[in-house]
């Protein structure tokens, strides 16, 4: 059978796996501080015998896209937005250090200083943070997290850890839509890290080029189809012609 049915079918399944990212990217549009993920097209020749005359088409993940999401001010004590490359650090569903943009946290019911869906923001020490029973919270430029009980004067409880990557060991995406070192160690606190206060960051997608690139997509797919059918027509002729006799 000619290669052109998997080669078809290779340019399908690229298509299958962009659409899928496209629409992942989509729908995180209003996720405070997502990066949206990019995604690009690998030639790859089939190898055999005879001339090389078939390519694949693959899908893989050039990472995601470092650009900066909207300022969004929102005048909230436990909102705040990391400034120029910084990332806060949190403990994971795994138990292992992660990494996000979203600063929006929240004090869960035993006083720990948690994200929107509950993972503990880690200090410079690498410690969950504790919130005093009643204390009204303040987050400083330079990370650092203050308690007020009352009347009494603010008391400093911590400090939020501010990594910032590098380009030695860069982040990747995992499963639990966290970021993590390529090497998987924890990176370091940054002191020199700045984040703003009564304020978060909006997503860096751009909707019309998400919806643009699912039309392009869409029809790509499409006509990866077709040469599946033509593929599947050519073979049931060929078949044709050598059942003839005499």
């Amino acid at each position: 059978m000619d290669r052109l049915i998997y080669t078809a079918m290779s340019g399908a399944n690229a298509a299958a796996s962009r659409q899928a990212i496209l629409s992942n990217n989509l729908a995180n549009a209003s996720t405070n501080g997502f990066r949206a993920q990019l995604a690009t097209y690998r030639a790859v020749p089939v190898q055999g015998e005879g001339a090389s005359t078939r390519v694949f088409s693959l899908e893989s993940s050039a990472g995601y896209s470092d650009k900066a999401g909207p300022a969004l001010r929102t005048d909230r004590a436990l909102d705040v937005m990391a400034v120029g490359n910084t990332w806060f650090a949190v403990q994971g569903l795994d138990g292992n250090e992660g990494y996000t943009r979203n600063g929006h946290f929240e004090i869960s019911t035993d006083g720990t200083l948690v994200t929107g869906n509950g993972m503990p923001v880690l200090s410079n020490g690498g410690a969950p943070i504790t919130v005093p029973a009643g204390a009204s919270v303040t987050i400083a430029q330079d990370g650092g997290v203050s308690a007020k009980v009352g009347n009494q004067p603010a008391n400093t409880i911590g400090r939020l850890k501010l990594a910032t990557p590098t380009a030695e060991d860069p982040f990747k995406r995992g499963d639990d839509g966290l970021f993590r070192t390529l090497s998987g160690d924890p990176l370091n606190s940054d002191d020199a890290a700045r984040v703003q206060p009564g304020a978060l960051e909006g997503s860096n997608v751009n909707t019309i080029e998400a919806m643009v690139g699912m039309i392009q997509t869409a029809r790509q797919f499409e006509t990866q189809m077709r040469l599946l059918q033509t593929a599947e027509s050519n073979d049931r002729s060929a078949g044709q012609l050598l059942g003839l006799q005499g």
